[in-house]
């Protein structure tokens, strides 16, 4: 009956006590590594919990120092002094699927993490689909380098190990360099990916392990088309399947049949009996589009739009901690009075084959010059030339100007020619999609998922005064990026310069 939140290990200070408030624990489980980093969280707690941690005596006293000593206790020694008993069969007898398992919060890519709610039953379903989805038996081994605190990991990789009778390999980190090592000593079979690992993967020099795994299936998300296929070939990985689901979501997609670029096939009869919509949405407003009597207007085949999922005993929404944030996510009176669906807060297309895709997601997506501009889209064509790591694109808000202008935000190595990049920007994008500003970062914020964070870099815009990083703007007159100054800045500020 015990619920375990799963903190993100790459927190502190005011984030870190925002998820701990947000689970009211009754207490909290620190390794020794992670105590410095737990006790600057301290400060931001109306109440902390006692703080149990394995190994006391190898802790460094620089970093218990900072603890309240009352809090700070022996986990070893809690346990040694604990008589080992069988629990009650009325406790037993008492649990339901539907109780509550895991806090899982999300990656607070646009403000502070929630906590999701996710019960045994959810938990069950998510390694289900690991299990069956891979076809996983046990003899197979499953490599496992994503955060355990998120579902990801947590959930689908260790989940689908269990279920499946198997084994798993969990790595600290992901380690670009160690990564095929690891597959073929620990003679792996499948392995939990997200998108991000892929693409380092490919960027990443040749390896003499990277064919010599026994990889059969691999399972993950967030996989782009114009990564896929080079990873799939590049690293002889025989099977994809790549799926769609949100944390606090009600259902997830699969795409069992290894199509390149979808996330997933649903027949049409399935669609309605679920309750499976793509509706339209007005990106500007960040609504979706209602007809005169007030129902929402669904998407034409390969028409983008905010899909939603029926809230009903099949499937269920377990929401957040936090009801408003949870009511937030819940679209009501969408096609006749008293129905609910969730909203996934993205937007997706779906095939004459019933196949979806990712487009883009709610709040990533913006106007500029009276067309929808798909970050994910301009990212894809700017992250594949070899001088670019990495591209957040995002937009930005002018005075004067309707809707934001596009802006993207480049890790660059030894190799970045800022020329090969307009000219690739200018011949892949339409006019309205190329990026008005360049920024170029030393590194990349990103989650423990790889997600990166744009809500501070949208925030600081593309003012020189305020950001040290090179700034570049896109000149219209000369259809190239020049650096961006001051006085630059103040021109387009006021009007001066044409955009």
């Amino acid at each position: 009956g015990v619920v375990t939140a799963l903190l993100n290990t790459n927190l502190t200070g005011e984030r870190l006590a925002h998820c701990v408030g947000e689970a009211k624990p009754r207490a909290w489980i620190v390794g020794v590594e992670l105590l410095e980093a737990a006790t600057s969280a301290l400060t931001h707690l109306d109440s902390v919990p006692p703080i149990f941690t394995a190994d006391l005596g190898a802790t460094d006293a620089g970093s218990a120092s900072t603890a309240q000593t009352n809090e700070l206790h022996s986990l070893d020694e809690q346990l040694a002094q604990t008589p080992i008993r069988p629990i009650p069969e009325a406790i037993h007898a008492a649990r339901r699927g539907g109780d509550l398992l895991f806090l899982i919060y999300t990656s607070g890519t646009t403000g502070m993490p929630k906590a999701a709610r996710i019960s045994h039953l959810k938990a069950a379903l998510a390694g289900m689909a690991a299990w069956k989805s891979q076809q996983l038996g046990p003899s197979d081994r499953t490599y496992c380098c994503l955060p355990l605190y998120h579902t990801a990991g947590g959930v689908m990789a260790v989940g689908g190990a269990l279920m499946a009778g198997g084994s798993i390999a969990v790595a600290r980190r992901f380690s670009a360099s160690q990564f095929w090592s690891d597959c073929v000593r620990y003679e792996v079979t499948s392995f939990q990916y997200i998108g991000e690992l892929c693409r380092y993967l490919v960027n990443s020099p040749a390896h003499p392990d990277e064919r010599r795994h026994r990889i059969r299936t691999v399972l993950g998300n967030g996989l782009r088309p114009d990564v896929w296929e080079a990873f799939q070939s590049r690293f002889a990985i025989p099977r994809i399947v790549e799926f769609y689901g949100a944390t606090e979501g009600n259902l997830a997609l699969l795409n069992l049949t290894g199509r390149v670029g979808s996330v997933g096939q649903l027949p049409g009869l399935v669609r309605k009996r679920l309750g499976i919509e793509l509706v339209r949405f007005d990106v500007e407003r960040e609504e979706v589009v209602r007809d005169g009597s007030g129902a929402c207007i669904r998407c034409e085949t390969d028409e983008a739009g905010e899909l939603l999922i029926k809230i009903s005993p099949q499937t269920r929404f377990e929401g957040y901690t936090n009801k408003a944030a949870t009511e937030k996510k819940i679209l009501r009176d969408a096609f006749v009075a008293g129905d609910a669906y969730f909203r996934t807060g993205d937007l997706r297309r779906m095939d004459a084959d019933g196949f979806y895709y990712f487009v883009d997601r709610i709040g990533d997506t913006f106007r500029w010059k009276g067309e929808n501009v798909a970050t994910s889209e301009v990212g894809e064509v700017i992250s594949v030339d070899p001088g670019v790591d990495e591209a957040n694109v995002y937009g930005v808000a002018i005075p004067g100007q309707d809707g934001r202008a596009g802006m993207a935000a480049l890790v660059v190595n030894a190799g970045f020619d800022l020329e090969r990049v307009a000219k690739a920007i200018h011949d892949g994008l339409a006019p309205y999609a190329r990026p008005v500003f360049l920024r170029l970062l030393p590194q990349m914020e990103i989650t423990g998922t790889f997600k990166h964070r744009k809500v501070d870099l949208v925030g600081e815009g593309f003012d020189p005064g305020r950001i040290a990083d090179p700034l570049y703007f896109r000149d219209p007159s000369l259809g190239r990026y020049v650096p961006l100054d001051a006085t630059l800045h103040e021109a387009i500020q006021s009007g001066r310069v044409r955009l």
